[in-house]
């Protein structure tokens, strides 16, 4: 069985005493991929320096995370965008509104998101979506921009039908992570009523470990272990969830022919709009 982390922060210091074992475990476990969104300027080189490390199976993103817009938030995006132009990323993010920590830069947080989405078109990259108490506001937003083209994942999704296929309508896969492990997290009655063919799975590592781990560092090796329990609550094998989400994040990130692409000389070019 092959799996894929689509969503794992392996660059930040709950890492430092022993990044490469544990990566090396993630890949013993069958986690053949981990894609890596950003989160700011501070942690791009960190981030991609693992990526060099093991290019085979570490992928970088880039975007601003929406706890990460301040003051100087459009310089930062505008590092977002040189960066893009420099060299290969698999999606934008990791972007969106949060609204749990705290709502100083709320109108910040929406213009930077809107950014993104925009960067997110004009690149044909996957966007991976934070909605931390803001699904109603995200909602309205990509509503809004409503193009049909645009992809990506509602990260850390634990909501209910009706929400799911909300996401779902507008194109984007849903993120499925440790809290779907959880004793009576509502997830797991939502998972009854969709389909395999929208589901991703995700760490969010160091943060969010499934159980029996909840509470201790998270890391991409326990990602058959959400495996595991989305197969129970869906009465299917483990090896038709690891076959169905291993594929849906492939094609999302276009990651098929990755161990026989050439490293990029320089950044990919913005689509052409009428």
């Amino acid at each position: 069985m092959i799996f894929i982390d689509t969503h794992t922060h392996l660059y930040l210091e709950e890492f430092e005493p022993d990044r490469h074992q544990m990566v090396e475990r993630a890949i013993e476990a069958g986690v053949k991929y981990m894609m890596l969104p950003n989160i700011d300027g501070t942690s791009v080189h960190p981030m991609l320096e693992l990526c060099k490390t093991f290019p085979d199976n570490i992928m970088p993103m880039i975007g601003l995370h929406p706890t990460s817009v301040k003051e100087n938030y459009m310089d930062q995006l505008a590092a977002v965008e040189c960066w893009l132009l420099d060299r290969k990323f698999y999606g934008i993010g990791e972007c969106g509104m949060d609204f749990y920590w705290d709502k100083t830069f709320v109108n910040e947080q929406e213009i930077a998101f809107r950014h993104q989405i925009d960067l997110a078109k004009a690149y044909k990259l996957p966007l991976i979506v934070h909605i931390r108490e803001s699904f109603n506001e995200v909602i309205k937003i990509l509503k809004d921009v409503n193009k049909p083209e645009l992809q990506g994942i509602f990260h850390c999704f634990s909501g209910s039908v009706e929400q799911a296929r909300q996401a779902i309508d507008l194109g984007f896969s849903l993120g499925l992570g440790g809290v779907t492990t959880f004793k009576n997290n509502k997830m797991q009655e939502t998972l009854k009523h969709i389909d395999l063919k929208h589901l991703v799975l995700e760490t969010d590592a160091p943060f969010l470990a499934p159980m029996p781990h909840r509470g201790k560092r998270n890391e991409p090796a326990y990602i058959p272990l959400i495996a595991e329990k989305i197969a129970e609550i869906k009465g299917i094998s483990v090896e038709e969830v690891a076959q169905a989400t291993t594929e849906n994040a492939m094609k999302l990130f276009r990651i098929a022919n990755h161990e026989t692409m050439e490293p990029a000389s320089g950044g990919q070019s913005p689509a052409k709009h009428n």
